[in-house]
């Protein structure tokens, strides 16, 4: 068979992969073969992967929790390292929002879907206030930080060679680093037909995902190069950016598996999903239990 991988810019340890020729090497010892299947919205990975579009995708920690909610049978195959300095929510330097609490009316541009709904809801939750009810959650665009800088928003979450250019130019806040509210894993899961027929496969494909981030971790500015070449902005921004991931993969765990529901509980508290769910079920069956 071929393996169909979804790609996309917001997956850092996916996006080096795609490029490296590790996953083919991986697979190709089992007699399988690679198709990179590209798309833009990370969000769309739980859907990709209950019509078939793609066997296995990567993401950061909120999209798995609302492809659950809506009824996609995921299995959580691995997720990497804390990446307590990948986003950070900032406000104007001159900002009078000194905590939380104080964006409570306002507007706040994000990745809606993405981690950095589960940053601002926990943040928001963890403050008494509801991501639904106290703030305007916007999708960002590349105007957001315009918006910023002249007051028009209150709050931008920014991540990777975003942030680091951001931060360069000054005139800007963090109100919050993303590691002192979240531990933003990315997060890697697959259908449970493959988890469980084939989990050769899945165990190959976490085998080149060591190895691309092993790759990443040794060649920060490289990897940099490839990054601003196809996405834009600077290498040194994007530099910047990489050397502040931990580019480590590691097992599911029950403390990942907690990190997840309470997200899942915020959200559906919040109505950001519309049921509850158990993060636990996306965990593969054991023997006997099918």
């Amino acid at each position: 068979m071929s393996v169909v991988i979804g790609v996309h810019r917001s997956n850092p340890s996916l996006y080096h992969l795609s490029r490296l020729g590790y996953a083919e090497e991986e697979l190709a010892a089992l007699g399988e073969t690679v198709t990179w299947h590209p798309y833009t919205d990370g969000v769309r990975t739980g859907a990709h992967l209950a019509d078939g579009t793609i066997d296995f995708g990567g993401t950061g920690s909120t999209p798995p929790v609302t492809a659950q909610a809506a009824g996609h049978d995921i299995v959580y195959t691995a997720v990497s390292a804390p990446r307590p300095d990948h986003g950070a929510l900032l406000v104007p330097e001159d900002s009078p929002a000194r905590t939380v609490a104080d964006l409570k009316g306002g507007t706040v541009h994000l990745a809606v879907g993405s981690w950095q709904t589960h940053l601002v809801a926990k943040a928001l939750d963890d403050a008494g206030l509801s991501y639904a009810t106290d703030i305007t959650a916007v999708r960002a665009d590349r105007g957001s930080e315009e918006q910023l800088r002249t007051g028009a928003i209150t709050a931008w979450v920014a991540q990777g060679a975003e942030l680091a250019a951001a931060r360069r130019a000054g005139g800007l806040r963090t109100l919050i680093r993303t590691g002192e509210v979240i531990t933003d894993r990315s997060v890697f899961f697959t259908r449970r037909d493959l988890a469980e027929q084939r989990p050769e496969i899945v165990e190959a494909l976490t085998r080149a995902l060591r190895r691309s981030d092993d790759w990443a971790a040794a060649h920060p500015r490289e990897a940099a190069e490839i990054a601003a070449a196809d996405q834009g902005g600077t290498v040194d921004d994007w530099e910047t950016a990489l050397r502040a991931l931990p580019w480590t993969i590691e097992e599911v765990t029950e403390e990942f598996v907690a990190e997840q529901q309470r997200a899942a509980d915020i959200f559906h508290r919040t109505g950001f999903i519309d049921r509850a769910i158990s993060v636990a079920d996306a965990l593969p069956r054991k023997a006997g239990s099918r």
